[in-house]
């Protein structure tokens, strides 16, 4: 992998290095005055083009809300977001909407696929949804890459956990976008279609230059990145370039023995 040795942000780096999602002093709060629970405190990271980036941390830590947050799929309190050079803070909900459809895949850890429309339906919704008219073939072959050709027409009640995050995923993919925003994409699956999926998501960075940022807690899974950034407490914690399983479980462990 090209960039597996490097360090990012270092300035001896390459210069011509694209950044394509930003986080400067980004900063997330839920809750009322009384019961506030802040989520992100003051995140600053990158995460370039045509790279596969794994986000892990204890529970609590603000991963997934940092891949939200990433994704314009929510508003930050403070701080900026940039998306190939577009500051996300910036936009109008509906000009934020309409960059969201073109540039951005998102697989979300509860699948939301809609109940009442089959797996072809799901999948071929994001085209629809941006004024394109979906091909047959692209669709089949979205749903081949991830095994389910022989459930193209079974509705989500009909498929099982595994299935269903197999179709979100696929539903993701299919427009192409620039960004793959995966959060647990392999929580639901057994061991075979988790590799066959992380292989998935490899291939998106080698062979088509997309950028991948997977939140996941899985060890085996983050080492299919070229890079692990780690989050506790809503704040970076570090990260490792080239990592090996063994190294990322020993981080995560030392994060987690971490006093509060």
């Amino acid at each position: 992998m090209s960039t597996s040795g490097l360090a990012y942000g270092d300035p001896s780096g390459p210069a011509t290095l694209k950044m394509m999602v930003q986080l400067r002093s980004v900063t997330k709060t839920f809750g009322s005055r009384d019961n506030q629970v802040r989520a992100l405190s003051e995140v600053t990271v990158d995460f370039p083009a045509a790279t596969f980036t794994a986000v892990m941390g204890p529970s609590g830590s603000g991963k997934s809300t940092l891949l939200q947050c990433a994704a314009g799929l929510d508003r930050v309190d403070a701080g900026d977001v940039i998306l190939d050079g577009t500051a996300l803070t910036r936009l109008r909900e509906n000009a934020l909407t309409r960059l969201r459809r073109r540039q951005v895949g998102f697989v979300f850890q509860s699948f939301n696929l809609v109940p009442s429309l089959t797996a072809r339906q799901n999948v071929a919704l994001p085209l629809r949804l941006a004024g394109h008219r979906p091909k047959g073939a692209e669709i089949t072959t979205a749903l081949a890459q991830l095994g389910l050709a022989d459930r193209a027409e079974y509705r989500p009640s009909r498929l099982s956990g595994g299935q269903q995050q197999r179709v979100a995923i696929a539903r993701a993919l299919v427009t192409r976008p620039k960004v793959v925003f995966a959060d647990e994409p392999t929580g639901a699956l057994d061991s075979r279609a988790s590799r066959d999926v992380l292989a998935l998501l490899r291939g998106l960075v080698d062979d088509h230059g997309q950028t991948v940022i997977m939140v996941t807690h899985d060890p085996l899974a983050a080492a299919y990145a070229e890079r692990v950034v780690f989050l506790t407490d809503g704040r970076l914690a570090g990260e490792l370039t080239g990592p090996s399983p063994d190294l990322i479980a020993a981080r995560l462990t030392h994060l987690e023995e971490r006093p509060c």
